[in-house]
């Protein structure tokens, strides 16, 4: 019989992916209460912050009990029984996925690629997170499904398009969450609700039974609320996919996870001012790599003058704008569904474009991979705030620099990190992007240990809270 004390509900909703699984190894809760936990939270929790959009309790619960009956059997999974979070942009079979648009949406044949990676492993599937329409934007403001407010400030941005994946992890909603990222869309909310996230190289985890933006920039993405647990995601879901035309079929290995901190090349930018990076998010950041001073080996400025980031996000927008007219032209045509004219604007600017417009734009992107394979001959990591700026009032205006320093790893399909390096003098998280070459993902996520232990800055999660 199991002698080891209880686990007090928020304790467990306050925990990361690895304290969960020890745990639930160790008897001292059980997948059934596990998920009870967090669905008791989120009918208590989600009419304020609205991270989540579909939700079927009746198949978490019976979820959670295959899981306890394969922890009586003996036969476990990687994940069994932790409850996870998943974007609207990914099937599940049965269930519909709107994309953020309007309409009732046709239930999915199949699972998704990651969805099915995540059965296998045990894991319970909670429900479906809120995101921009389309996921074509960062804010998390969708005009059908409603805004999604920040845990940490009602009434301010989450970010997006990931939004509700990241509110559910910061909030106690979830243990993880997965999303997508196709210009920042994981990295951005995790840099405003204070936790962790993984782009990682482009192709590593199949993005098959994901609604695509661009396919050349879409990834799968990982939200934690410990930069350990996006590790055990990563090699969860990762592998090649012969359905998937863009899957990595890797040769070797991902790179080993063995670079000496104090030995790096660390890349800065010289003028991060120059690139709409607000005064307060750049004392953070200065804060920070002075606190890191001794672990950031030598630091060399690196030139992105030449880089346009503007002309770079631009070109990236393009290829999304073009690719949705026909992922979304069902939803475009439904009158009686219409989608919002602001996003039905941002789709007719691509069609005043021409096919050459659309090739030139192609030609950037190839352009900013062959800058980025340069660039990490000469340095190890590339290190940058991860937004200019940190989470904004809903009812204000949106900057239209909030992709500026992730768009480039999705440009060139360079993995890249967010991590919480600091408060804003407001009182709200910011995030620190580690970006690296291609197929360093576990390099990176042993620099981010390093580092985020040396930075000790995640923020107090509003676990607990009921006056959101």
């Amino acid at each position: 019989m199991n002698s080891l004390p209880p686990i007090a509900d928020i304790d467990l909703r306050r925990a990361t992916l690895c304290q969960v699984l020890h745990w639930l190894a160790s008897g001292q809760v059980q997948p059934g209460r596990l998920a009870q936990v967090y669905l008791d939270a989120i009918e208590r929790l989600n009419p304020q912050l609205n991270a989540y959009v579909g939700l079927s309790p009746a198949l978490t619960r019976e979820q959670a009990q295959g899981a306890e009956r394969r922890r009586r059997d003996g036969v476990i999974g990687r994940l069994d029984g932790v409850p996870i979070a998943l974007k609207d942009n990914f099937d599940i079979a049965g269930w519909p996925t709107h994309s953020g648009l309007p309409g009732p949406g046709r239930p999915a044949g199949h699972d998704a690629h990651v969805v099915a990676r995540l059965r296998a492993s045990g894991a319970v599937l909670i429900g479906k997170t809120n995101m921009d329409e389309g996921a074509l934007g960062a804010v998390t403001n969708n005009p059908h499904f409603g805004a999604t407010h920040n845990p940490h400030r009602r009434g301010y941005t989450a970010g997006g398009s990931s939004g509700g994946a990241a509110v559910a992890v910061a909030a106690g909603l979830a243990v993880a969450a997965i999303g997508s990222d196709s210009l920042g869309s994981i990295r951005i909310p995790a840099s405003y609700c204070g936790v962790f996230a993984l782009k990682p190289t482009q192709g590593e985890i199949s993005a098959r039974g994901m609604t695509p933006a661009a396919r050349r920039l879409d990834t799968v993405g990982l939200l934690a609320r410990g930069v350990d647990d996006l590790t055990v995601l990563l090699q969860v879901l990762a592998g090649y996919d012969a359905e998937d035309p863009r899957s990595r079929h890797r040769r070797v290995a991902l790179s080993p996870p063995d670079w000496e901190p104090g030995k790096l090349r660390c890349g800065v930018l010289p003028n991060l001012p120059a690139l709409g990076v607000q005064q307060d998010v750049l004392d953070v950041f200065e804060a920070a790599l002075a606190k890191l001073n001794g672990e950031l080996g030598e630091r060399r400025t690196v030139d992105f003058d030449d880089w346009h980031f503007p002309r770079s996000r631009r070109a990236g927008f393009l290829l999304m704008e073009a690719e949705m007219l026909g992922t979304f032209a069902a939803q475009l045509a439904d009158t009686e569904h219409p989608v919002s004219p602001q996003f039905r604007l941002l789709l007719d600017y691509a069609t005043r474009k021409t096919a050459a417009d659309y090739a030139e734009a192609d030609r950037v992107l190839d352009t900013a991979a062959l800058k980025m394979r340069r660039l990490f001959a000469q340095i190890d990591v590339l290190v940058t705030p991860t937004t200019p700026q940190g989470a904004f009032p809903l009812d204000g205006p949106v900057p239209d620099t909030q992709g500026d320093l992730t768009s480039f790893a999705n440009l060139a399909g360079c993995p890249a990190v967010s991590i919480p390096m600091g408060t804003l003098p407001n009182g709200l998280p910011i995030g620190m992007q580690l970006v690296g070459a291609r197929g360093s993902d576990l390099r990176l996520l042993e620099l981010a240990a390093v580092w985020s232990a040396t930075l000790d800055a995640a923020p107090d999660y509003p676990v607990g809270r009921d006056d959101f």
